[in-house]
């Protein structure tokens, strides 16, 4: 049975200061001038620690940080690691999270969250904040609520991913995505779902120029689309939609129900227009 150290009220200084340390508890503690610190270590549980220098955690496992800050010198934070949980924490730095896995956040502020959270896998986020372009690109497997995000081109490429009441500010969201499902949620931004497949939509709201098109299979049950125009182009689409869709152009096929639409484009020589079924429940002048 391997034995657990404390380290309590200290300042770790230098390259490498603790390097493949195993079975450490560290509290109330500072990591400055020095990379790596904690770099190959497993087993660590940090507890009111700040981190003030680059690539804290490295090809790590078993981390547990829970009261902590990542100032922002300290980018690149955690990569290739895993099973890392963290609470209750301040990350400023950018860059962080990469090729990881089993990674939960929870209560934790990203204010510069650029190219964050790359390439992860089994990743639980609940009551996080994150303000950066590029986040979560290329991830799989992830379970997030109570989600805010400002920063374009968030989700790109992700798979497997299933979000609750989540408020994204975001263009080109969920890019190149598959087998995504969003509930509850507000989402405000450009050409959003491009190249996805498998995306799906239930009791959320929608704003979005040219959104929702190129994709294969997009479902949206009971979903409201505000200034929502050019809608659809080249999707095959189950949507039920209850507000006005200011316009659609060329959905490839499937079912559209809204309340109305304000402009509805179907090109003959671009998509069979047999091939759409479309349902306003307002019928236009």
């Amino acid at each position: 049975m391997s034995t657990w150290k404390e380290r309590k009220q200290e300042s770790f200084t230098g390259e490498r200061a603790l390097f493949a340390s195993e079975y450490l508890h560290i509290e109330d503690s500072i990591f400055y001038d020095g990379e790596s610190p904690l770099k190959e270590s497993h087993d660590i549980t940090l507890k009111n620690c700040s981190f003030q220098w680059k690539y804290p955690l490295w090809y790590c496992k078993n981390i547990k940080a829970e009261d902590c800050a990542w100032l922002e010198m300290a980018r690149a934070g955690v990569w290739y690691t895993d099973n890392v949980q963290i609470e209750r924490t301040l990350i400023e730095a950018p860059k962080n999270f990469r090729r990881c896995s089993e990674v939960t956040l929870k209560e934790v502020s990203l204010p510069c969250a650029e190219e964050t959270l790359w390439h992860c896998k089994n990743v639980i986020m609940e009551q996080v904040m994150a303000k950066g372009d590029y986040f979560a690109m290329n991830c799989e497997d992830m379970k997030i609520s109570d989600f805010q995000l400002v920063g374009n081109y968030s989700f790109d490429g992700v798979k497997n991913m299933e979000l609750h009441r989540g408020k994204l500010l975001s263009k080109d969201a969920f890019w190149n995505s598959e087998n995504v499902t969003v509930y509850d949620s507000f989402i405000s931004g450009e050409y959003l779902g491009w190249n996805a497949k498998n995306l799906t939509f239930i009791n959320c709201t929608i704003e979005s120029l040219q959104g929702l098109c190129y994709i294969d299979n997009l479902v949206m049950k009971n979903c409201k689309l505000l200034n929502t125009t050019l809608a659809f182009e080249y999707s095959t689409v189950d949507a039920d939609i209850s507000s006005k869709v200011n316009s659609v152009k060329n959905p490839s096929s499937g079912m559209i129900q809204a309340e109305s639409i304000g402009e509805l484009i179907v090109e003959s020589h671009r998509v069979n227009p047999e091939m759409t079924r479309i349902i306003q429940k307002e019928v236009q002048p």
